[in-house]
């Protein structure tokens, strides 16, 4: 592979180019009439959405043809669990992202749509059940003729669909994806929404055997991580010798899939922890990027930190946001969660503006054109009081770091003495808390005994 193909995207912009170049033609068989036919391949994406895979089948011999997308899109790194509490018909509105992976509940009437059943689609929940209504009135006909009593039953429940469909009572909405891919709009966006609820937890076996992830394929890629890790840093490896040296090791770019090389370095944050430092840069699609992880795993408290902004000074403040952390701003009623930014190591500036970024830039359900007149409304005003925040026009406001696993960190511009405008609250998780950081599943003792 050339350097100019190696910097290529791997998943181009969708365009109307019928001479793409980045088109592979495969020969394959057709079904029809068992000859040979040709199979194109396209892998592109959708801008502000996902990457897919657009393929396109003919025969020449017989003249069948066929298309076919498929998902692209990566496995988050966690799953991800949505409850919607539909009461108005407004809520049946809400646009709605639902992956391949995603099983779909309604727990008051016992509905189910389970994953792989429909495609990933674009949609809103009055989508997602008429849906369901079409589907199961497809074969009634058919079926009052061949088992009446069945499609009796049948009948009577798309009725019950059809009266959820109405909103004549209040109901709740599941999405559970173990790919992490589902998406529900929040109608009070940027505020919080009391209606959604959003989780992420880790994947059991059974779920990571749905998305494709098997133990053995990643204790392969760990063993060769392993040997790559040992053969650029040594034998002698200490933690010295680490915080010294910056260590290379290829990737994918998360923007444009096309391969790039990340760089990590352990560092050591004053008054507080080692952590370990990722960037990656991508030449093909000049995208950035960089992550913290936590160097010694999880704390027995979680962390609470409250910082009131006075001076401006307050905003070039460092601050370690661990992936586990959620962050709100009381003042402005905004929250957002644990999972929304990532790891960051950047100041309380270079955080906001990052939130801000991932909003107004990379949320098309916000912003683009999908975005209601009033939500454009709200999302401009919140946005001109973030930038009043950003550049300090406006003092008083909180900013709140709330992490369950205890690795976040905001700056004391007094070390060692205690900051009279910073408030850290050390506190027991709760339950949710440990399944969500899949602490409950662990076992600590005695785990050699049900080997």
């Amino acid at each position: 592979m050339s350097a100019e193909e190696h910097k290529k995207p791997v998943f181009r912009e969708l365009q109307a180019d019928d001479n793409d170049p980045e088109i592979t033609e495969i020969s394959s068989l057709c079904f029809n009439c068992g000859k040979d036919g040709m199979t194109k391949l396209l892998l592109t994406k959708i801008p502000f959405y996902k990457e897919i895979i657009l393929m396109s089948f003919e025969c020449d011999h017989c003249g069948c043809k066929n298309n076919e997308v498929q998902s692209g899109e990566k496995i988050q790194e966690k799953g991800v669990l949505i409850r919607v509490s539909v009461t108005s018909l407004i809520d049946l509105n809400r646009q709605v992202i639902k992956s391949d992976y995603a099983t779909v509940k309604i727990p008051e009437i016992e509905f189910e749509v389970p994953p792989q059943s429909k495609r990933g689609e674009i949609t809103n929940i009055e989508g997602i059940l008429s849906r369901c209504i079409a589907g199961l009135e497809q074969d009634q006909p058919v079926r009052k003729t061949l088992d009446p009593e069945s499609a009796e039953k049948i009948e009577a429940f798309i009725q019950v669909l059809i009266g959820t469909k109405k909103c004549e009572k209040p109901f709740t909405l599941i999405i559970d994806d173990p790919s992490g891919n589902s998406f529900v709009e929040n109608l009070n966006a940027p505020h919080v929404d009391p209606a959604l609820t959003i989780t992420h937890f880790e994947r059991n076996k059974e779920q990571d055997h749905l998305v494709g992830i098997y133990e053995e394929e990643l204790q392969e890629i760990k063993e060769e991580e392993e040997e790559e890790t040992d053969a650029v840093t040594g034998d002698n490896v200490t933690p010295d010798t680490l915080a010294d040296e910056v260590l290379h090791f290829g990737t994918n770019c998360p923007s444009c899939n096309a391969p790039c090389e990340t760089n990590m370095k352990l560092t050591s944050i004053p008054f507080f922890k080692e952590v370990i430092i990722m960037a990656t840069n991508c030449e093909a699609c000049g995208h950035r990027t960089n992550e913290v992880k936590s160097g010694s795993g999880i704390n027995e408290k979680g962390v609470k930190i409250t910082l009131r902004i006075t001076d401006p000074i307050d905003l070039s403040r460092d601050v370690l946001k661990s992936e586990t952390c959620s962050m709100s701003i009381p003042e402005l009623d905004f929250e957002v969660g644990a999972g929304t930014l990532g790891g960051k190591f950047t100041t309380l500036e270079g955080l906001l503006v990052a939130m801000k970024d991932q909003l107004t830039g990379q949320n098309p359900l916000m912003c683009g054109d999908s975005a209601t007149l009033a939500l454009k409304e709200r999302m401009q005003e919140f946005n001109e009081k973030l930038d009043n925040i950003t550049s300090g026009k406006t003092f008083g406001c909180r900013i709140v770091l709330d992490d369950p696993a205890g690795n976040s960190y905001l700056q004391n511009v007094y070390a060692p003495e205690a900051d009279p405008e910073m408030e850290i609250v050390y506190y027991q998780r709760t339950f949710e808390h440990n399944e969500e950081l899949g602490l409950n599943d662990m076992k600590l003792e005695d785990y050699e005994e049900n080997e």
